[in-house]
């Protein structure tokens, strides 16, 4: 799908790796559309680069069927916008985990399903999920984001043999452990021992790549934690007793706490 000269909405834009892929779509010639539900943030995107700007929230499901139908115009989706949602789950009240929910996966999967039509009436269009690793392994005090990445990614690789044939692409972009961006910029806790990181740049690289390449999965994290990942996801017990041995208890308690007020 070409990028240039496309009506592209961007979830998701005021956090995270919003920012990176928002200049990124924009230096491609794109026709972009933000959204995000910080009225101010979300303002100064659109003034730097141009963009249109639609205020909304994607826990409540009255705007995101607003959002559609203000963007009914789009031609490309990318659904990055996401809450971090970590800790152990019975730390949550009910309220917080509908609110991961929501904007996590039913945000995403409701948006594809109601601007897909369109794009398949003109035979082309292409949706872009920003999952995560951990859609694909799952760790400890995430539960509830495993929960909703791996949703994503059995909808994403499913909704795109939906769509097959239509013109209308989907592909699924999974990053690993980002620098500068995401949960390490923003609480400040320090990566695994040795783990390598990938920067906001590559993650935006690896979406403009699936989109413009109608690729299904792009995972953008190093050589050695995609090989980590991959056995993980056909080895979970095995995985559980690797993770235990590796002493990350203090990082991950550094990161629940520092993400608590975000859910």
């Amino acid at each position: 799908m070409r990028i240039t000269g496309s009506t592209v909405l961007l979830t998701g834009v005021t956090g995270g790796i919003g920012l990176t892929l928002a200049r990124a779509l924009a230096a491609k010639g794109a026709k972009l559309v933000v959204t995000g539900r910080r009225e101010d943030a979300l303002k100064a995107v659109a003034d730097e680069l141009g963009a249109r700007a639609v205020l909304a929230d994607l826990a409540d499901a009255a705007d995101v069927a607003r959002l559609a139908a203000e963007c009914a115009g789009t031609d490309i989706l990318i659904a990055n916008a996401a809450l971090p949602s970590s800790g152990d789950l019975l730390d949550y009240t009910p309220e917080q985990i509908d609110r991961s929910l929501a904007v996590n996966l039913r945000a995403p999967i409701m948006l594809a399903r109601l601007l897909a039509p369109r794009m398949v009436d003109a035979g082309q269009g292409h949706i872009a999920l920003i999952g995560s690793i951990s859609g694909k392994a799952a760790t400890k005090s995430s539960s509830l984001y495993n929960a909703t990445k791996f949703g994503l990614r059995g909808f994403a690789l499913a909704f795109r043999q939906d769509l097959h044939g239509t013109g209308v692409g989907v592909s699924l972009i999974q990053p690993g452990y980002v620098r500068d961006a995401g949960m390490f910029a923003a609480t400040g806790a320090k990566t695994p021992a040795g783990a390598r990181t990938v920067s906001p740049v590559q993650v935006a690289r690896g979406v403009i790549r699936a989109v413009e390449r109608n690729q299904c999965e792009v995972n953008v994290a190093p050589a050695e934690l995609k090989a980590l990942v991959a056995i993980a996801g056909q080895f979970p017990a095995f995985s559980e007793r690797v993770q235990s041995r590796a002493g990350v208890d203090g990082t991950v308690r550094s990161i629940v706490e520092a993400q608590r007020k975000s859910r």
